[in-house]
């Protein structure tokens, strides 16, 4: 089991950047491929990003490609979430999760994740 910690929210405008962090415990992090999503206000949880287990490969949203890039530290046992070029849309809360399989690569949706945090807010005013 991985226990995940998320942070780096937080209230910027329109064009701005975050990066948002997320500290897992726990000895199975580097075999697990992590994801974030997002919450909006009024709307279900959303897949944003998944990075593999060894962060070779990435996959997103269309709604954040070329803006936002999934990126993690396996020594630093930490994921992250670098946000650039922030839209009013991309307000919500932010989640972190891990697959609940080992060394799979291709859960894009929240089914496929077993882990989860309990979310960092991001605001982004006009």
């Amino acid at each position: 089991q991985v226990q995940l910690v998320e942070s780096g929210g937080g209230l910027v405008q329109a064009g701005d950047s975050l990066r948002l962090s997320c500290a897992a415990s726990g000895r199975t992090f580097s075999t697990r491929s992590m994801g974030w999503f997002r919450q909006a206000p009024g709307k279900e949880r959303a897949f944003v990003a998944a990075v593999s287990w060894d962060g070779g490969s990435t996959y997103y949203t269309d709604s954040v490609k070329g803006r936002f890039t999934i990126s993690r530290d396996n020594a630093k046992n930490t994921v992250y979430l670098q946000m650039n070029s922030l839209k009013p849309e991309d307000t919500g809360v932010y989640y972190c999760a891990a697959d609940v399989k080992m060394y799979y690569w291709g859960s894009y949706h929240q089914a496929g994740f077993g882990s989860w945090g309990q979310g960092t807010q991001v605001t982004v005013s006009s």
